[in-house]
C-alpha cells in the first residue's frame, strides 16, 4: 500500500489538514483501520468500488463521499484495485466550505455527494493538488471559525479540560457549546475532548517502546488507572494496547 499527504496553500491551511492518497498494491488484500480523529472528510474513488465503514458502504468508482466525524474506528478494505483521493478536513471547517447538513447528521457515516458538490474527476486525476487547491479556494463560502478558541483550548490541555471550566472559559453555556459543537462538528464537546486525551496517549504509547508504563502514561493523559486506559483504547481501535 502507498499512501501519501500533500500540503494545502497557505490560504486553505487554517482549514484543511492536507491532501492524501492511497493506493493498494499486489501484496494488498485487507481491512485497514483508522482511529478517531474529530475530523471530517472528502473521498473520491478513482478506482475499483471499495468497501468501507466495517463493510457496510460501498465506494463506487468516480464518485464523492463526505465522512463524519467518527466516534470510534472504522475498517476500510485495500486490494490491489484501491485508488482513494481524500481530503481532511480540520475540526469545525465543514461549514466553511459546504452549506449541508448539521454535522452530527454525518457522524459515524460516509455518504455520497450529489453532483454539484462532487469533485471533477477528468481534472481531478491530471493534477489532484492544483485541482484541489483550487477546487476548495473556490468554494470558500466564509472564513469564520466559531470554534476555533475552545478547540485550541481543548488540543493545549491534550482533553484534560472539563466540559464546565471551558465553558466557563468562553463566556457560554454547557448547552450553547454542545449545541455548537454538534452543529459544526457531529460530537459533543466530551467526545471530541476524550479523542484528543485517546490520541495524545495513543502516541506516547508509539513512542515510549514499553519504557513507560501503562500506568504511567494514564495518569499523565488524566485516566483514572490503566483499566480506564485500556477500555478508552479498545474503544477507539478495537485492539488491546499491547496490540497497537
Amino acid at each position: 500500500m502507498e499512501y501519501k499527504e500533500t500540503k494545502t496553500c497557505i490560504e486553505l491551511a487554517p482549514y484543511i489538514h492536507s491532501f492524501w492518497e492511497l493506493k493498494g498494491d499486489n501484496s494488498d488484500n485487507q481491512w485497514e483501520r483508522i482511529f478517531p480523529d474529530g475530523c471530517a472528510g472528502l473521498i473520491i474513488n478513482l478506482g475499483e468500488s471499495c468497501k468501507t465503514d466495517n463493510g457496510n458502504v460501498s465506494m463506487d468508482y468516480g464518485k464523492t463521499y463526505v465522512v463524519g466525524a467518527m466516534t470510534s474506528f472504522k475498517d476500510t478494505f485495500i486490494d490491489a484495485e484501491t485508488h482513494l483521493l481524500g481530503v481532511c478536513l480540520k475540526p469545525a471547517t465543514f461549514s466553511n466550505f459546504y452549506k449541508y447538513a448539521p454535522q452530527n447528521e454525518l457522524t459515524n457515516s460516509t455518504i455520497e455527494f450529489d453532483r454539484r458538490h462532487s469533485f471533477n474527476i477528468e481534472k481531478i486525476v491530471k493534477d489532484p493538488s492544483y485541482y484541489l487547491n483550487n477546487f476548495f479556494y473556490d468554494r470558500f463560502r466564509n472564513k469564520n471559525r466559531p470554534l476555533q478558541s475552545v478547540i485550541e483550548e481543548i488540543h493545549n490541555a491534550n482533553g484534560q479540560l472539563s466540559i464546565y471550566e471551558i465553558a466557563k472559559r468562553n463566556c457560554i453555556t454547557v448547552r450553547q457549546l454542545e449545541r455548537n459543537f454538534k452543529m459544526h462538528i457531529g460530537i459533543t464537546p466530551k467526545e471530541y475532548s476524550n479523542i484528543v486525551r485517546f490520541q495524545n496517549a495513543l502516541s506516547i504509547i508509539k513512542k515510549s517502546a514499553n519504557e513507560q508504563s501503562l500506568l504511567d502514561i494514564a495518569f499523565e493523559c488524566g485516566f483514572y488507572d490503566h483499566s480506564h486506559l485500556t477500555n478508552e483504547i479498545k474503544r477507539n481501535t478495537g485492539l488491546a494496547p499491547s496490540q497497537l
